[in-house]
């Protein structure tokens, strides 16, 4: 046997590269230095989206107050400095020394990656910013960050430059109010852009309201830049949601329906999903599909989605044998055929959500998408029994769509 000849191929070790490679080589990133080494990693890039998300971060733990019922009101300032300030009459973040940590707990929310009442069943049962990692990116991406939290009857406040506190958490004033107030400017040597959209912003805030609408929340936008101001409050939630997304449509129904149930999960029975949908069909050839998780609005669609398809053609399919509006012996309309000029908004409360990466974009939840399917399946059903004329109208659309869809397939073979 020969020796295993040498490697000639043009590839060259550390050794030889001129430089060490031993135990020395390691770096270590310590606290928020890994997020401001590679923000990419936590809010998906560092240009316009990625700045937003800054924003988005902030907003979602006002929202997460309001979701547990302590808060009933949002305010978003764009500054003219280009920073941004959020307010929330909330609880305000805990301000008292962390027992383990030895620091004030909203030093630790800010400083820490995975530190964060979301952990904690009985702080929120629900919440969108469940990683722990949100409002402590922001700190470390902004070139300072300041908070003041209303609490107890006094102000406390606490400054900090790129993640590194100026400053220990100090009382600034008394207080009659309760919650937390967090202004930033994002750091320009980190994002190739630091000034808000209005209107990626305004779609943002309104979306959140109309999820909210139904408990109470108000959300309010301004511009300091310009002086615009906007303020949401939509208290039909859901169904208004609908109606504004088909204002230049012809809906092929006036009603839009909306239904809300809650239901243990399979998986741990002392946690519950709570399950809303609105939709209204129009005589449009394409579908318009939101769906959200705890507020969060899931573009990459995930188990959720899949489970809101399903029982949607199952119980459309289910109604048009029941009632024969397909022959004996004839094929159904597809899943695409039933989706056809759907409208439809779909609100998911997870008590644990796990998404795919901290930027929340796809529910992985394997449980989701049998308790969606199922409560839509079932309460859809329940609609059309008691809505015979609208069931029919939907599924005539449905039918059109499938014979539409063969001839065109019938078309094409011939060429």
């Amino acid at each position: 046997m020969t020796d295993a000849a040498p490697n000639t191929d043009d590839q060259t070790s550390p050794a030889k590269a001129g430089g060490k490679y031993s135990a020395e080589s390691i770096t270590v990133l310590e606290g928020l230095e890994a997020v401001r080494v590679r923000p990419a990693m936590y809010i998906g890039d560092t240009d316009v989206r990625g700045f937003h998300h800054l924003i988005w971060e902030v907003v979602d733990n006002s929202v997460d107050e309001a979701l547990a019922g302590h808060a009933s009101h949002v305010r978003v300032v764009l500054c003219e400095d280009g920073s941004v300030r959020v307010e929330d009459d909330g609880r305000g973040i805990p301000v008292g020394i962390h027992p383990e940590e030895g620091v004030p707990a909203v030093e630790l929310v800010l400083t820490k990656l995975h530190a964060g009442g979301k952990f904690d069943d009985e702080a929120y049962k629900v919440s969108g910013g469940l990683h722990g990692v949100g409002v402590s990116c922001v700190n470390a991406l902004s070139d300072w960050l300041e908070v003041d939290v209303h609490k107890d009857g006094e102000i406390h406040s606490m400054h900090f430059d790129r993640g590194v506190k100026r400053g220990d958490l100090e009382v600034t004033g008394k207080t009659q109010n309760t919650g937390t107030v967090i202004r930033f400017k994002a750091d320009g040597e980190i994002f190739s852009t630091t000034t808000a959209d209005w209107e990626i912003v305004e779609k943002r805030l309104r979306e959140t309201a109309y999820l909210m609408g139904t408990r109470g929340l108000r959300i309010e936008l301004q511009d300091e830049r310009t002086g615009k101001e906007e303020v949401f409050e939509y208290p039909d939630g859901l169904r208004t949601f609908v109606s504004h997304i088909n204002t230049n449509k012809n809906p092929l129904h006036g009603d839009v329906v909306h239904f809300s149930k809650t239901v243990p999960s399979t998986d741990d029975p002392s946690a519950e999903y709570e399950v809303e949908l609105a939709l209204q069909y129009t005589d449009a050839y394409q579908e318009t599909v939101y769906t959200f998780v705890n507020n969060i609005n899931t573009h990459g669609g995930g188990t959720h989605m899949a489970g809101l398809r399903a029982g949607l053609t199952r119980s459309l399919n289910t109604y048009a044998k029941n009632e024969k509006l397909i022959k004996e012996n004839g094929q159904a309309p597809s899943g695409d055929d039933f989706r056809e000029g759907l409208t439809a908004i779909l609100s998911l409360k997870v008590p644990d959500p796990q998404f795919e990466g901290q930027t929340k974009d796809k529910l992985g939840n394997r449980e989701a998408q049998g308790i969606v399917e199922s409560v839509i399946a079932e309460q859809l059903g329940i609609y059309l029994e008691e809505n015979a004329a609208v069931a029919k109208t939907v599924i005539r659309k449905a039918i059109s769509a499938k014979e539409a869809r063969e001839a065109a397939r019938r078309a094409r073979e011939l060429v």
